[in-house]
């Protein structure tokens, strides 16, 4: 038997998987334990859940697999900064003694990281190191029901790559052909994410929600987009690019880009965090989002060119570009596309433990006969109605238990239908940056107001934001223009014509405000100003609870679509356990809260108006 941890850590977004004999058994993030947002620290929390689930200790593991190579990492920091000498002396001086004292030496930090979870044998611990792009091209290859396959990874950096290409084959994986630092689109994308405002390596989902606000039919987007290739990035037939890097600071600096050249370059001051947002800075997103698919367009028609192969596996955080991933479904380069979940770096630790299993110790691949073999995502921890009741207790909440699940289904469904709002919380919590119906927050997409009302009163973030619409996989094609399964909000589709409303001609010379408030059809709340959705198909097979609400729902008010927004405020990451989800519903305008058969009102809460005394303060993303 297999036994195999695997562990993504000290950069960003810390996580753990375990697998027993090539099955995913049980995966976290750290940040839901320890409740900061893209927690880099070694995780012991998610260490010892994933130990919990399977039984094992730590001295009974095959091995401990770290997702990438930090020697190679230190090897192109000093490679980088040799090149670009003189420039960048202060960040080199700065950087180079944390890379001795820590870095250098992650194995001796991994090995104390360990003994903190539990006392084990150190010399009998196997501690392997296998590439970055390669714990990529693992998590998504391995998990896919594909027997063989094309592989993309885009991101912004692994050790020296940037993106590869690689050809998944039986248990074995081959890299064919990869990009190389410092040019990337993961990085070029990272850069006008910083430019608009946003935070690097968690704003960019706000730069690809913001870029459908951009006209692409003016002279000014064009414009852009030709700057963009004219100075910043040269973009080759395979995909390939080069990066100008008199317009970036990412090699010598602590910042992505100089602000004045390139508010010269595009005649549009930089957006200060939580700054206004002007129509100039809406095109350029949109021509970046636009030259980004253009990109990933052409990378994976090399991939099918260098494969010959009928199917794709994508990960790396470019893969969560949903948008690029819909345009590249409906061009129909392959029979279908598997994408990576947890495609960031958090999905590094799966990737990682299956390569193991099945490279390193040269073990058979049985293909899954389900849709994947990441059964939903759900392989992080659940909680007992015990647990739940202990939680409430201790608060002091006002609770009822409901012994009939349908019977819960119809009291939320009608909660719902008054236009209230609903937390969430049931079942195993999601690996990955998306709340996939355990850990959601929800609500009614046809309340024309809803949208308004769940990013400034719920979440606090963004009034342009975009919400997904959750659906039962068996309808989607009923509403959307998808005609394959979308478990994980990774693709974008459009909205079908009988759920639209015309909008007014000329409608790019209104304000953002005005075209996030214009009436754009019967699902207003979840379908964006461009008619287009993050689609979440909801299977039966895999989260029976959220279908049977789903179907309540749809049974009384013949709408089968609800908002799907993950259980969390702005800067906080989704909620772990019942204490979490308590404490947010408390602190926002929240209606109900539903965890497990038990629902509380927050009316009947005690200081149920009393926000400010539940609120935790977390970093803005």
């Amino acid at each position: 038997m297999s036994k195999i941890l695997g562990i993504s850590a000290f950069y960003h977004d810390s996580a753990v998987a375990i697998t027993v004999d090539g099955e995913i058994i049980a995966a976290a993030q750290e940040e839901r334990y320890s409740r900061k947002k893209h927690d880099a620290g070694f995780p012991v929390h998610s260490i010892k859940y994933c130990l919990e689930e399977t039984g094992f200790c730590l001295d009974e593991l095959d091995a401990v697999v770290f997702y990438d190579k930090p020697l190679l990492k230190f090897e192109r920091l000093l490679e980088t900064y040799y090149a670009f000498a003189p420039k960048g002396l202060r960040q080199f001086v700065l950087s180079i003694p944390i890379w001795l004292k820590e870095k250098m030496f992650l194995k001796k930090q991994i090995y104390e990281g360990l003994n903190s979870v539990e006392p084990y044998n150190k010399k009998d611990l196997k501690l392997l190191f296998p590439a970055h792009h390669m714990s990529h091209a693992a998590s998504a290859f391995y998990p896919s029901p594909f027997s063989s396959a094309a592989i993309l990874t885009i991101d912004g950096v692994g050790e020296w790559a940037t993106a590869t290409i690689a050809k998944g084959e039986g248990h074995q994986i081959r890299i064919l052909k990869e990009m190389r630092f410092p040019h990337s689109a993961g990085l070029l994308y990272s850069a006008f994410t910083y430019f608009l405002g946003f935070k690097v390596n968690s704003g960019e989902y706000k730069l690809m929600g913001l870029a459908p606000y951009g006209d692409p039919n003016s002279e000014q987007t064009a414009a852009f987009i030709k700057k963009i290739k004219d100075h910043l990035v040269t973009i080759y037939e395979d995909g390939s690019i080069w990066l100008n890097q008199e317009y970036f600071t990412y090699t010598t600096a602590l910042k992505m880009l100089n602000d004045s050249k390139w508010e010269k370059l595009f005649e549009c001051k930089k957006v200060a965090p939580d700054g206004v947002l002007e129509p100039c800075h809406c095109n350029l997103a949109y021509a970046i989002q636009h030259v980004t698919e253009e990109i990933v367009l052409k990378m994976a028609k090399e991939a099918k060119r260098l494969t010959d192969s009928d199917y794709l596996c994508m990960a790396g955080g470019v893969a969560l570009n949903c948008v690029a991933n819909g345009k590249l479904l409906k061009a129909q380069l392959f029979k279908d596309i598997f994408i990576q979940p947890a495609s960031g770096d958090a999905g590094g630790s799966v990737g990682a433990a299956l390569l193991a299993h099945h490279m390193y110790y040269d073990h058979p691949r049985q293909v899954t006969n389900e849709p994947d073999a990441m059964k939903g995502s759900y392989l992080g921890p659940d909680f007992s109605d015990k647990e739940a009741v202990i939680t409430f207790k201790k608060q002091k909440a006002v609770y009822n238990h409901i012994e009939s699940f349908d019977a819960l289904c119809a009291k939320v469904a009608e909660a719902l239908d008054s236009g209230q709002v609903v937390g969430w919380f049931q079942g195993k919590m999601e690996f990955g940056p998306r709340a996939l119906g355990n850990r959601s927050i929800l609500a009614d997409p046809r309340d024309k107001d809803m949208q308004k009302k769940l990013n400034l009163k719920i979440k606090y973030r963004e009034g342009f934001r975009p919400f997904a619409p959750a659906v039962q996989t068996e309808h989607v094609e009923e509403i959307f223009d998808l005609d394959t399964h979308s478990p994980y909000m990774l693709l974008v589709a459009e909205v079908k014509q009988q759920e639209r409303r015309d909008m007014i001609k000329n409608d790019h010379n209104l304000t953002i405000w005005d075209k996030l408030y214009m009436d754009r059809g019967a699902l207003q709340s979840i379908t964006h100003v461009d008619f287009s959705a993050r689609v979440q198909t909801v299977h039966k097979e895999t989260n029976q609870r959220f279908w049977s609400l789903l179907e309540a729902f749809k049974q009384k008010t013949g709408c089968g679509v609800l908002i799907n927004t993950s259980f969390n405020v702005r800067g906080e990451p989704i909620v772990c356990s019942p204490e979490d989800a308590y404490r947010c519903f408390m602190s926002t305008e929240m209606d109900w809260l539903v965890v497990n058969n038990y629902i509380l009102e927050k009316t009947a809460q005690p200081e149920w108006d009393n926000r400010e005394k539940w609120r935790t303060n977390f970093r803005p993303d």
